[in-house]
């Protein structure tokens, strides 16, 4: 499991599988092997969808991106995985 925060507050957004996570990890850009951050902004997530990102994974990275226009979101292991 992995836990995804917002970069600006800290504050945890969710918690994702790691098949979710790969998916992720495959669909969006890492600028080195120690990066630990995705940029995220409407339309990620539009080509997330359409690239077969699962419906669970969709609804958590919009509810994290609300109103704003951007945001990076950190993933690290989640506690006790």
């Amino acid at each position: 499991m992995i836990e995804l925060r917002d970069e600006d507050t800290g504050a945890t957004l969710g918690v994702i599988t790691d098949q979710q996570f790969e998916f992720l990890r495959d669909a969006l850009v890492e600028e080195s092997e120690e990066d630990q951050d995705y940029y995220i902004d409407g339309a990620t997530i539009d080509l997330l969808q359409q690239a077969g990102a699962d419906q669970e994974l969709l609804d958590l990275l919009r509810r994290a991106l609300g109103s704003r226009e951007d945001m990076e979101i950190q993933w690290a292991p989640a506690s006790g995985s």
